[in-house]
């Protein structure tokens, strides 16, 4: 755990995107993931990372069904407004169907999930801290955003960003599908300016526990898996991390990430290795 704006946020949580469905709701595995989820909460995993978009809000239903019978005030729930909602009734409106489909009365993070160019950004994050005032978000963030995207965001709220959510892993350091310049600018400018880095798809859907002679050769000396190295590259770097898993064994074995840091020599040469 670590403490930022007052917040104590979770280094490793639990990504929900593809459980309940993509962009449409799939109601045939509905068992598997509550079962996963609520296994992954009785691990000790707290942060749990959902949006509208997933399963156009059925990944929500799923996490609120889930945590019923846990502590509330134990959980560090995350969600994402969809980009075509930011326009300040849409948002507010947005954030209460999310709550409702969540069976909670506040979020612990509401992130805006990707930039739109279309709504002004004053308007957004005047409806953001609105939520924040009312009680319906203890904190709010970004993601998907560049620095002149987060400078923006910055100027126009009263409240700290908390947290820019972008895709980054071993193998996706400065070409993200949504962004450009992770390394390069994005990350530099966050730790400049007291916003965590949420890095989503940090095992790339699998690619990084696949044989690789760096991270076969540390498996070895740290006797860890080759999906703890690449997480646990990111705890280093005092990032949050969100691996999507409904497998019990993985969910476990993502937990081993926590606890232990990579060396600041074997850091360098993961971020001097491509992969």
């Amino acid at each position: 755990m670590k403490l930022q704006h007052n917040v104590k946020l979770p280094l490793l949580g639990l990504g929900t995107w593809q459980m309940g469905g993509r962009t449409t709701a799939d109601y045939s595995l509905d068992k598997k993931e509550i079962l996963a989820i609520q296994h992954a909460i009785e691990m000790g995993y707290s942060l749990i990372d959902t949006a509208e978009l997933y399963g156009n809000g059925h990944a929500e239903e799923l996490v609120g069904t889930a945590m019923k019978g846990f502590d509330r005030k134990k959980l560090f729930i995350v969600s994402k407004v969809l980009w075509t909602h930011v326009g300040h009734d849409q948002l507010l409106n947005a954030a209460k169907e999310s709550l409702k489909r969540l069976g909670t009365d506040y979020l612990d993070c509401y992130l805006i999930h990707a930039p739109n160019g279309g709504v002004p950004i004053e308007e957004t994050m005047h409806a953001m801290d609105l939520l924040v005032k009312e009680g319906l978000t203890q904190t709010i963030g970004v993601s998907n955003f560049n620095v002149p995207q987060m400078q923006a965001a910055m100027n126009a709220t009263e409240n700290p960003i908390l947290t820019n959510q972008i895709q980054y892993s071993l193998t996706t350091r400065n070409h993200g599908i949504h962004t450009e310049g992770m390394e390069r600018d994005i990350i530099p400018f966050c730790q400049k300016n007291n916003i965590t880095v949420m890095a989503y798809r940090p095992l790339e859907k699998g690619l990084l526990t696949q044989p690789h002679s760096l991270l076969d050769e540390l498996t070895q000396k740290y006797s860890k898996t080759r999906a703890q190295i690449a997480l646990n590259w990111l705890i280093t770097k005092n990032m949050v991390t969100i691996p999507k898993s409904s497998d019990e064994n993985h969910l476990r074995e993502n937990l081993g990430a926590l606890g232990w840091n990579l060396s600041p020599q074997d850091m360098k040469k993961l971020d001097e290795t491509k992969f």
